[in-house]
């Protein structure tokens, strides 16, 4: 499993110098992220990405793609404003969609990701047919482009996200679909453990987010993300789980916060020395893939500091 990290394309973004970044912090793939219809309608948006990829030597793994109009992340609002599931932002966000599609396509990227929303759990409720249609039309532009439409994790429980990937399936074809797995927002939503998730739709994993989380406490608020190692996802069983499973693709830090603090996390996970292993931790090591799978020995050594981290 290759380390990788999150990149945001945004307005005034220099791609060139964000790929350098990621290099520089010893790493070699991404998701790129962007929200902003204007880019992903940009030709020489796609040209420059391409540029500095091949300038680099970034492997774009996933293009992560946002949608318009207003979006609280919350159980309230959250519930009227994310993803495909409130009708009224629905047709709009899905065209803004199938422009990104078509933009990943330029860049070569086969695995397509958005947040669908909470998707109803009654697949009786009207607002779920309307959503899974809405699905179906993004995975059949997918399809065309050579590409899977992945769900990413958070809003949806594990059986509710399970059952709209096989409906989608039954209509658009199988491999249509999967899961961009983001352990930390299983967590935050309150929706289930992520090591107890890959027993529900581990199959459909194609793509995962390294992040950490903390379960919410508040009926109104989504949990705390907070740094690798100081929430709630077991890395060491968690990233055993996926290998079980059969996924063997990157592993791409997300840190939701900005400047100097993100880039300090991101660069901690990436760099941290094996040497200050204990006696334990090396048994643990010993037992893996000839010792190189790095984001596991990582994430061990974060969980095993995990109680003295202030």
């Amino acid at each position: 499993m290759r380390v990788g990290v999150v990149v945001r394309m945004e307005a005034d973004t220099d791609i060139d110098e964000k790929f350098a970044e990621v290099r520089a912090m010893g790493m070699e793939s991404c998701q790129l992220v962007c929200w902003e219809r204007k880019i992903i309608n940009d030709e020489k948006a796609a040209e420059a990405i391409l540029a500095a990829a091949e300038k680099h030597g970034i492997t774009i793994s996933a293009f992560w793609c946002g949608w318009g109009g207003r979006k609280v992340w919350d159980f309230y609002d959250g519930q009227l404003t994310l993803g495909l599931v409130p009708a009224d932002y629905r047709a709009e966000r899905v065209r803004m969609l199938l422009e990104g599609s078509d933009f990943a396509k330029k860049l070569g990227v086969t695995d397509f990701v958005t947040h669908v929303g909470y998707m109803p759990e009654n697949p009786y409720d009207t607002n779920y047919q309307g959503t899974l249609n809405a699905c179906k039309e993004v995975a059949e532009r997918c399809k065309k482009n050579g590409q899977v439409f992945l769900f990413e994790t958070g809003q949806e429980t594990p059986v509710t996200l399970k059952r709209a990937l096989q409906d989608i399936e039954k209509d658009v074809g199988e491999g249509c679909v999967g899961v961009n797995l983001d352990p930390a927002n299983l967590l935050m939503y309150g929706k289930a453990n992520p090591v107890d998730a890959l027993e529900v739709f581990g199959e459909y994993v194609r793509g995962v987010h390294g992040k950490d989380g903390k379960y919410p406490t508040d009926g109104h608020l989504l949990g705390e993300e907070v740094p690798i190692g100081q929430g709630k996802v077991n890395y060491p069983v968690f990233v055993e789980r996926l290998k079980e499973v059969g996924y063997d693709g990157d592993i791409t830090i997300e840190r939701e916060i900005s400047g100097e603090e993100q880039k300090k996390d991101i660069k901690k996970y990436n760099q941290i020395k094996y040497n200050d292993m204990n006696s334990t931790l090396i048994s643990m090591m010993k037992s893996l893939d000839k010792g190189n799978d790095v984001f596991l020995k990582i994430c061990c050594l974060l969980w095993s500091k995990r109680s003295f981290v202030k």
